[in-house]
């Protein structure tokens, strides 16, 4: 009965064709009381590398084991699979872990920020962005309410006071309770290295100065909603067709990732709603803009649909005319399912007006209402053409403010130049040999700013001279725009029928306009295509032809 059981038993075991059993002999097999081992071995010869490959890795990564319950070559290799797939799946896991766990947006979220403008709370310095009373800030913190405070700058600016922050801005050289404009560009130099959705705003009158030559060094690769704000100011009877065309066309030449391009307005909300949807659509963790008008206005469009939004309304960022607002990274809870919204320092830029005039002058570059294009020569239906008389502007110089001059060298009698700009800024023409002591006489006067002769005597002039040469085919459109930065443009037109003068020999005449323009340093003078704007925009704006690749990857624009 031992001897069947145990031949039974052994029967099933599988074992390589080389090996065999040396004692395995039912005949002369004795039963004892005490178990007596079974020893294998092989009857060929093989060294270790005239072993299968197989083999050889069963030898050296694992034990034999011995009788019976030895595990088979097909154990061992299901149980290198599952090992195999378990190790796959950890490391999986730990992938995911840490992709959960990177930071979308480096903010600094140890020290409490004021939420009106991002800077850093402290109680020493009382002149400086920030600051708060101690008392103020204890109560706050035994509250855990330091995300509620409004520093004493920001109040102030609530109130309409004009305080500056960025050194070099308002005509101040900075001090230790300034931000640099380097400091700005580097709180935001990080974004380039992270995943995020940007949305970049640029100001329709101001596009060239207010659009950062550097962008990309900023934004990288990442997306871009384009806003284009403050579109209700172009004048009435604008064809926003044409506007949005003339922005895409601007743009295509910079190679960014643009998405899309919205046309808007942070007053009448016009285009809002449509900003909104596309960052829902397109957020992917952060969104990154830099107009504090434009924060509150999506916020309150984004309210409709989004509560968190709605809660985030009462402790928005804070506006002000000053540039240099915002002056670190605000963070604002504005989406429900846990999304962050940040409203990041604008990048100071030192070539705009703005960063010459004076802080108390700085309302008066801020238009509040519609732009009316200025022309010079005016219309002879009212009388004034005769002023300029068959020569038309040749041999005058237009003063736009105190801020730029405009020295007509050699233009077509039916020249005309039309100013579009803040209209608390005068415009006046006088004969270029009278221009040096006019200006000399009148700063601070007629033409400001700089407003007062206290502040006349501070200012060191328009000492940038730019000698332009502007050519042109059809004389029935626009030549082109001169935008100085920071305020506004000039539509050159060499020929307007309105103006009465008399035609002659127009074809033989040179297709050239020759003027000079002289703005404080370092403001920027930009000669670019001129932006369809009122009624007759539409009439002589033309589309220009795209090809199939060019419609496919173009991006669209809204309004």
């Amino acid at each position: 009965m031992a001897l069947k059981t145990l031949s039974t038993f052994l029967s099933p075991l599988p074992l390589p064709k080389h090996y065999t059993l040396s004692i395995f002999n039912p005949v002369s097999l004795n039963i004892y009381r005490k178990s007596t081992p079974l020893s294998c071995k092989s009857t060929h010869s093989h060294s270790p590398s005239q072993l299968p490959l197989s083999d050889t890795k069963l030898l050296s990564s694992e034990p034999e084991g011995t009788g019976a319950a030895s595990p088979t070559r097909g154990d061992r290799f299901l149980e290198r699979q599952q090992a195999d797939e378990a190790a796959k799946l950890l490391i999986k896991e730990i992938k995911k872990t840490k992709k959960k766990t990177k930071k979308v947006l480096k903010v600094n979220t140890v020290t409490a920020c004021c939420y009106g403008c991002g800077a850093p709370l402290q109680t020493s310095e009382v002149d400086a962005p920030g600051y708060v009373d101690m008392d103020t800030y204890e109560l706050k913190k035994k509250h855990h309410q330091l995300r509620t405070i409004l520093c004493g700058r920001c109040r102030l600016l609530s109130h309409g006071h004009m305080i500056t922050a960025v050194g070099g801005n308002g005509g101040y050289s900075g001090g230790k309770q300034f931000v640099s404009a380097d400091e700005l560009r580097e709180k935001l130099s990080h974004l380039r290295h992270e995943k995020a959705l940007i949305v970049k705003l640029v100001d329709i009158v101001d596009f060239n100065g207010s659009f950062l030559s550097r962008v990309r060094d900023l934004a990288g690769a990442n997306p871009i909603i384009l806003v284009v704000t403050k579109v209700d100011l172009l004048p009435k009877g604008t064809d926003f067709n044409c506007v949005g065309d003339w922005v895409v066309e601007a743009i295509t030449k910079k190679k960014l990732n643009v998405l899309s391009v919205h046309l808007t307005s942070s007053k009448s909300l016009v285009g809002i709603a449509g900003v909104a949807s596309e960052i829902q659509k397109e957020k992917k963790g952060s969104a990154n803009v830099g107009k504090s008008a434009f924060i509150s206005a999506l916020l309150k469009m984004m309210a409709q649909r989004d509560p968190a939004a709605a809660a985030a309304q009462k402790y928005k960022p804070i506006q002000s005319a000053v540039p240099g607002t915002t002056l670190g990274p605000i963070q604002i809870d504005a989406f429900l399912g846990g999304g962050k919204l940040y409203d990041t320092p604008g990048v100071h830029l030192h070539h705009r007006q703005a960063a010459v005039v004076h802080s108390e002058d700085l309302p008066i570059l801020a238009p509040q209402s519609r732009f009316r294009g200025q022309s010079f020569p005016v219309s002879s239906k009212n009388g004034m053409a005769g002023k300029f008389n068959s020569n038309g502007l040749n041999g005058f110089s237009i003063f736009w403010g105190g801020l730029v001059r405009i020295d007509v060298l050699k233009v077509l009698p039916e020249t005309c130049l039309t100013f579009y700009g803040p209209k608390k800024l005068p415009i006046h023409a006088v004969p270029t040999h009278e221009a040096d002591e006019f200006y000399k006489k009148e700063l601070g006067v007629l033409l400001t700013p700089p407003t007062g002769k206290d502040r006349a005597g501070e200012w060191r002039g328009l000492e940038t001279v730019q000698q332009l040469q502007i050519n042109f085919e059809d004389a029935e459109r626009p030549a082109s725009d001169v935008a100085i930065s920071g305020l506004g443009w000039i539509t050159i037109e060499p020929r307007r029928e309105s103006l009465g003068i008399s035609e002659s020999n127009f074809a033989e005449r040179t297709k050239e306009l020759h003027i000079a323009v002289h703005v404080p340093k370092p403001v920027e003078i930009f000669v670019r295509p001129s932006i369809p704007v009122g009624k007759a925009g539409a009439e002589w704006y033309q589309y220009r032809e795209l090809t199939e690749k060019e419609e496919e990857i173009r991006p669209k624009w809204y309004f």
